[in-house]
Order: structure tokens, then sequence, then C-alpha cells
């Protein structure tokens, strides 16, 4: 009983670690890979350095084209940012 109370604080230090800093990355990681899976022709995306665009291709090997105003670029799916792709396809709100 001893040695569990000495054990307690590190238990509840990594209780607290796993809710509040693991799972919530881990939550983040699985929905930016159902967002890069889920990506289809005509979808407008935004890419992690800020790059807008609209997807013309997709590529078997995990790329992707995308058409901006310069031409056309080649990325990794994994480049493309679900938050900013979000807000960019997000409804405008009236701001009356």
């Amino acid at each position: 009983m001893e040695a569990l109370n000495q054990f307690a604080p590190f238990i509840l230090i990594f209780a607290v670690m796993y809710f509040f800093m693991i799972r919530p990355q881990m939550k983040k990681q699985k929905q930016e890979k159902k967002f890069a899976q889920e990506l289809k022709k005509g979808d407008r995306v935004v890419t992690k350095s800020g790059l807008h665009g609209k997807v013309i291709e997709l590529g078997t090997d995990g790329t992707c084209v995308i058409e901006t105003m310069a031409g056309k670029l080649k990325f990794e799916r994994s480049a493309l940012s679900l938050e900013l792709s979000q807000k960019l396809n997000a409804p405008v709100k009236d701001s009356k």
C-alpha cells in the first residue's frame, strides 16, 4: 500500500498528460489523415506554407497536383493544411 502511495503522483501526472496532450494530438492526426484521404478533384485547399489552390489531379502515391494562379504544382497530400483549408471553405458570416 505504501508503494502505491509513492507512485500515485507519477500515475496522476501521466494521466493528466495523456488526456491534455497525447490524446488531442492523436485525434488531430487522425482528422488530418482522413482529410488527406477524402480529397477530391475541385477541392479548394491551402498548404501548410500558405499556398492557395484547387486540386486538379490526385496521385495514387500520396501526391496531388494543385492549380494556382502561377501554374500547376505537385504536392504531397500531407503538405495540405486541414485547418487552413476549412477556414477557406467556411461559409462567410454576415457582419451586420
